[in-house]
């Protein structure tokens, strides 16, 4: 997803398409070489151009931004003041067909990412009372993770004309392509993730910033607003 918010008068760029590129809108794009051609595709990180206003896909990823997830447990004392699960405990996520290394987690747990499931191992310490007694009865942990739309097909927009739009000016936009294992500060800058989407990761000492975070993603509101600089 890719929105505008407050832009210029400046219109995007068209370049043509790698044909070997996989996009959503919200990407951001690199220009590179196929022979003697030059072509824009999805940006590695290192040289990035602009955002993608264009699709190119088989299927499409949304965000799941610090879902909380609850699951009750038996707690035996471990010792050291805490009640611990003695066996595996299981809780079901909102959605399946998760994106593994997108995951993150504020409890250790194991994911079955295809499933949409998370299971807390033996001997996690339970955190959260549930009943209202006063005596922990469950394990409450918040993530956040992209996953894949299901029934929602893939689409090519570059198909007829062979080109794909780009904007590169001076705007403030909303994406839902943002590595979601990372938090977004107000302010915090952004750079390029090896996979052409916003992170305030920088992947490599000499990779650009390209924007500033001015909208965090929420639990309600999942999208990331920057400014593109």
């Amino acid at each position: 997803m890719f929105r505008m918010v407050q832009v210029g008068n400046a219109l995007p760029t068209q370049f043509p398409v790698d044909t070997n590129g996989v996009f959503q809108p919200g990407q951001i794009a690199q220009l590179g070489a196929m022979g003697n051609d030059l072509v824009c595709g999805v940006s590695d990180g290192s040289a990035p151009l602009g955002v993608i206003d264009d699709i190119k896909t088989t299927s499409f990823t949304a965000p799941a931004i610090d879902e909380v997830v609850i699951a009750s447990a038996m707690g035996v004392a471990d010792g050291y003041g805490n009640f611990v699960t003695p066996i595996p405990v299981m809780a079901t996520l909102r959605n399946p067909n998760i994106i593994a290394n997108s995951f993150a987690t504020s409890v250790a747990v194991e994911l079955k990412a295809v499933n949409g499931v998370v299971v807390f191992p033996a001997g996690t310490i339970l955190n959260f009372d549930l009943a209202g007694t006063g005596t922990p009865d469950s394990i409450r942990a918040v993530v956040s993770y992209a996953y894949q739309v299901p029934g929602v097909p893939g689409d090519d927009s570059t198909q007829s004309s062979g080109k794909i739009t780009v904007w590169f000016q001076r705007m403030i936009f909303q994406t839902d392509q943002y590595e979601t294992n990372q938090r977004y500060p107000i302010n915090a800058p952004l750079f390029v993730s090896e996979s052409g989407v916003l992170t305030t990761r920088q992947p490599h000492p000499d990779y650009p910033g390209v924007a500033m975070v001015t909208g965090p993603p929420t639990s309600i509101f999942g999208t990331l607003e920057a400014l593109w600089l």
